[in-house]
């Protein structure tokens, strides 16, 4: 296969959760022929092998069949988000994808989950992301420092509510650039929010 490299390929966010169609199911097999090895992720994310030299061809097709594509590795994932089970309106289907815009893709120290919920039930367990938007109403709360893995995990705290729709892109983007600039070395988010401090953070990112 010669050189190779890997992306992440998601369906894009939509009431009812993650949703394939068997057609982009069938463009993947397509395009990344029989050979190529695909790992389901735990953050929604489908881990595709495929030859460097055909990147941009694979990823034109996948784009074409409504598919999104990230790159793999030490970056911010995409948007980790609920069902919207409360209609897209209300959930904030559309702020959802504007976050997932601006975060998804961009080089952090260690890989950045981000968990969106659309109502206070927080079925797509955001207080266990990196970082976790929650909206109540009309505005948003954040928190920050989750982390699932291992014997010791542990909730994300409250780092600001009645954050507004049009802030609220802004805000966490500032808390990744914040967290690029002052990590030291492969320093884990949960790890850096510890030692910097919520008050650091509130006072350089709010």
């Amino acid at each position: 296969m010669g050189e190779t490299i890997k992306i992440a390929v998601t369906p894009v966010i939509q009431g009812g959760g993650s949703l394939f169609t068997p057609e982009q199911f069938a463009t993947i097999g397509k395009v990344v022929g029989t050979d190529a090895k695909i790992e389901m992720t735990s953050f929604k994310q489908l881990y595709v092998e495929i030859p460097l030299e055909r990147r941009e061809e694979i990823v034109a097709s996948l784009q074409q069949s409504g598919l999104e594509v990230y790159p793999a590795g030490f970056v911010t994932k995409s948007l980790i988000a609920c069902n919207f089970c409360k209609g897209a309106e209300e959930a904030g289907l559309e702020t959802a994808r504007i976050v997932n815009k601006a975060i998804a893709g961009i080089e952090t120290p260690t890989p950045i989950k981000v968990g969106y919920a659309g109502c206070a039930l927080g079925t797509s367990e955001p207080l266990l992301k990196d970082i976790g938007i929650v909206k109540m109403r009309n505005t948003f709360d954040v928190y920050i420092g989750g982390e699932a893995k291992g014997l010791k995990a542990v909730p994300a705290k409250l780092l600001v509510s009645g954050v507004s729709e049009e802030e609220l892109p802004q805000v966490i983007t500032k808390i990744i650039s914040f967290y690029k600039e002052n990590a030291k070395g492969k320093e884990k988010f949960n790890r850096f929010v510890d030692r910097i401090t919520l008050e650091k953070i509130s006072a350089n990112c709010l």
